[in-house]
């Protein structure tokens, strides 16, 4: 199985410590953002990878050239940043290799948890998605929106009117978790160019009828470590076991 590790982030709501380095190579429990969940991705099978970098690029190229992941690792360098989406369609050639017919993790480098990505990729599977998103039921400014079937029909942002791209009864809105199961169909219908957030081209596709569905994590441990205040819980969550495969 393939991955991508999105890692290329300014995290400016990290300062200080991104002061001197990117956000991939902040440490809890003593091991970097980047060999955590580059780890993890390995424990679920993951063994070929590509992570985007820009900011700080050559620190993580040269933690990537000094550490062993058992797994061949290679670097989409991003001389603007080109956000979620454009960051993936730059590494599309990665995940286009060979036969190209598996579905791939697509992984944001600031976040910690339990999620099963064994599960998710076999409900991705089992649903014959586009895209799976990883979702839990809790507070956030930034809801994307699904029907009774877990289908996604559209998102609200703060106190604006929803964004609706598919007509539903009812709707429950949920938090988009930064853990992503992809087909490479996908980069068929990514008609976005340059620099774009992965969610809107979701929205796009929603709309156009392609099937973008709910995973959800509610039941296990999620943490996003934006500001360093997560990073200090998370170290200790880390230190006591708190998550699996970790």
């Amino acid at each position: 199985m393939k991955a991508m590790v999105l890692a290329a982030g300014l995290g400016t709501r990290l300062r200080p410590l991104t002061d001197d380095r990117p956000k991939a190579l902040v440490e809890i429990g003593g091991r970097t953002l980047l060999e955590i969940t580059l780890r993890r991705l390995h424990s679920f099978g993951v063994t070929e990878a590509i992570v985007n970098t820009h900011h700080f690029a050559q620190m993580v190229a040269d933690f990537l050239r000094a550490h062993d992941f058992g797994m061949r690792i290679e670097i989409s360098h991003e001389e603007t940043l080109l956000d979620t989406g454009g960051g993936l369609k730059q590494a599309a050639w990665f995940f286009l290799e060979g036969d190209a017919q598996e579905p791939f993790l697509l992984h944001n480098v600031d976040v910690l948890s339990a999620i099963d990505l064994e599960a998710m990729v076999e409900f991705h599977r089992e649903r014959g998605a586009l895209a799976t998103l990883a979702v839990q039921e809790r507070a956030t400014s930034r809801p994307l929106l699904f029907n009774e079937r877990g289908e996604l029909c559209g998102r609200k942002v703060g106190d604006a009117n929803p964004e609706i791209v598919k007509a539903a009864e009812e709707m429950q809105a949920l938090a988009f978790s930064g853990i992503h199961v992809l087909s490479p169909e996908i980069f068929e219908k990514l008609t976005e160019e340059s620099a774009f957030s992965i969610i809107p081209a979701y929205l796009r596709m929603a709309g156009d009828g392609e099937k973008i569905v709910a995973f959800r994590a509610d039941r296990w441990r999620w943490r996003d470590l934006g500001r360093p205040a997560d990073v200090t819980a998370a170290d200790k969550e880390l230190r006591s076991k708190a998550y699996p495969n970790d």
